[in-house]
């Protein structure tokens, strides 16, 4: 499997940044045409000039995951700009900023803010591209492996995922009818930025747990995506792959 993906066009939500911009660089390295899509416009913008300093193909779109029309906009300036839709990897989501809260004292305006973004945006990006994509797309979603333990304190970030991997099911029956497969990734505790700032033994946290005894970083869910965005996964869909080094869940 080589895993080349040129010649197909993908828009990666929440690139500016993290474990989206990774994305962006591996699907870039591997031929794709990337859409990073993104609120941040400078880090949106650098993440291009990353992808385009090593001869990739790449454009910014300012988007809001949580807006139809900006959905929609980011979905046709793809078309506009390579000439077609292949791929969706549905990253963007509200993390860092969440404040931990045990569930019976979550304020339900930042429960609100965290579905918008993770559940409505995941759902609308789908809607745009889905419409709009080649046959035989594919669309990941990205999820969590805290779905699976329950990390408490979280439960409006927690049952956010637990709602995209619900979600993949459904749009895996539904999308099939033109081969476009649905399948998420549920990344066990990663070191991006984002996690470097909530904690300060990110570096160590987990990692005893796992089977695999490092620490997890962005590139380690690269490989995923890519398989997933491949002609060799065309037959897999409605699926979850929980990539987390082996974690033992009690």
């Amino acid at each position: 499997m080589s895993l080349q993906l040129s010649g197909k066009t993908v828009i990666i939500t929440g690139a500016a940044g993290g474990l989206g911009r990774a994305f962006a660089l591996g699907f870039a390295e591997r031929g794709a045409n990337v859409v990073v899509a993104d609120m941040n416009e400078a880090g949106s913008a650098e993440t291009v000039s990353l992808i385009e300093s090593t001869g990739g193909k790449a454009i910014a779109v300012q988007t809001n995951v949580t807006d139809k029309a900006s959905c929609e906009a980011v979905a046709d300036a793809a078309i506009a700009s390579f000439g077609s839709l292949d791929v969706l990897v549905n990253n963007a989501a509200i993390y860092a900023t969440i404040e931990r809260a045990n569930f019976w004292e979550i304020d339900p305006n930042e429960w609100d803010k965290v579905m918008a973004v993770n559940v409505k945006g995941a759902w609308l990006a789908s809607a745009a591209a889905y419409t709009r994509m080649s046959e035989g797309g594919s669309i990941i979603n990205i999820a969590s492996a805290t779905v699976f333990s329950g990390s408490p304190l979280w439960m409006h970030y927690v049952a956010s995922k637990g709602a995209v991997i619900g979600m993949t099911r459904v749009m895996a029956r539904e999308a099939g009818v033109k081969n476009i497969t649905v399948n998420a990734i549920a990344p066990g505790f990663t070191l991006t930025e984002a996690s470097l700032s909530i904690m300060d033994d990110a570096a160590s946290y987990g990692v005893s747990s796992r089977a695999i005894k490092r620490a997890s970083t962005p590139d380690d869910m690269v490989g995923t995506a890519l398989f997933l965005a491949s002609d060799d996964a065309s037959y897999i869909t409605g699926q979850t792959l929980v990539v987390d080094g082996g974690k033992q869940f009690i």
